[in-house]
């Protein structure tokens, strides 16, 4: 597989296919691989340097019972270093490892970053455990398939929390923990019960954050089945807190409806989201 690729390392993934497509498949609690060193080095640290500070304007916040977290899904108000990563991410010759690295054909990238982008959690912030929404919100008939989470953060302590957990299909044990170190990309083919998520508050001092960039790759399909993000409880969690998990999936579930019919924007959802967690914060 020749590549023209100038910011990811493709020789060395390339190099290693045979037995990451191996690991991949066997991978549990579902198929994923961790793959270290993705970017040159140059490319590392100019994506660190530029990415976005804690306080830019062009986060918008996902502040629920779920999450807390802050995404920016314009690419045109990234920093050059930024989007040419992204865009080799959607280039044929990545897209083409990615085939073969999952075993799933016919790809489609998605550089309008739909569920993804820049994503930052601060210090408390939190991302239950649940499986990814299943369809495009523009093109409804493309299924998403496989999820790419490039780290970028240029530190991050054990002790800082922000693991992400891989849990089983029944929700009854985290099968693996994925440190989000930097340059490091966590891949995984996405499906009804791959469930993952880091659901303890960060405990990172105040002006750092969690930050990494996330891509999603689809295929497309006559008929594909749409669900919305499917959040769930850990077993140990409190009969209250189990409750206010369901309670807000099925709130964001009539969200996603309305926003695929009414064709809502980010940035109306954006507002509403921070407006219910004011409220929220303040009883």
């Amino acid at each position: 597989m020749e590549t023209a690729l100038k910011l990811v390392d493709q020789t060395r993934l390339n190099a290693d296919l045979a037995a990451s497509t191996e690991a991949y498949r066997t991978a549990q609690p579902f198929p994923h691989i961790v793959l270290d060193d993705v970017l040159h080095t140059e490319a590392f640290a100019a994506a660190v340097r530029d990415f976005p500070g804690i306080k830019d304007e062009f986060w918008k916040g996902y502040l629920h019972v779920n999450e807390t977290k802050y995404c920016n899904v314009y690419p045109d108000t990234w920093a050059p270093s930024l989007q040419a990563i992204a865009q080799e991410f959607c280039s044929p010759e990545f897209v083409a490892y990615l085939e073969e690295l999952t075993g799933i054909a016919n790809l489609i990238p998605d550089y309008t970053m739909d569920g993804g982008g820049l994503h930052q959690t601060l210090r408390g912030g939190h991302l239950n455990i649940h499986a990814d929404f299943t369809t495009h919100h523009t093109h409804e008939n493309w299924a998403r398939r496989v999820n790419i989470l490039l780290y970028l953060n240029e530190e991050w302590h054990d002790d800082w929390g922000g693991k992400l957990e891989l849990w089983d299909q029944k929700m009854t044990a985290c099968q693996g923990r994925v440190t989000p170190a930097g340059n490091r990309m966590l891949v995984f083919t996405t499906s009804d019960d791959s469930f993952h998520g880091h659901p303890d508050g960060l405990t990172c001092p105040p002006d750092m954050a969690r930050r990494s960039l996330a891509m999603y790759y689809f295929t497309e399909e006559a008929a594909p089945v749409r669900k919305s993000t499917n959040y769930q409880a850990r077993p140990e969690e409190t009969r209250a807190k189990k409750a206010a998990i369901a309670a807000d999936r099925t709130v964001l579930d009539v969200y996603d409806r309305v926003k695929r019919r009414l064709g809502i924007s980010d940035e109306l959802a954006h507002k509403v989201l921070h407006s219910v967690d004011r409220l929220r914060r303040k009883k």
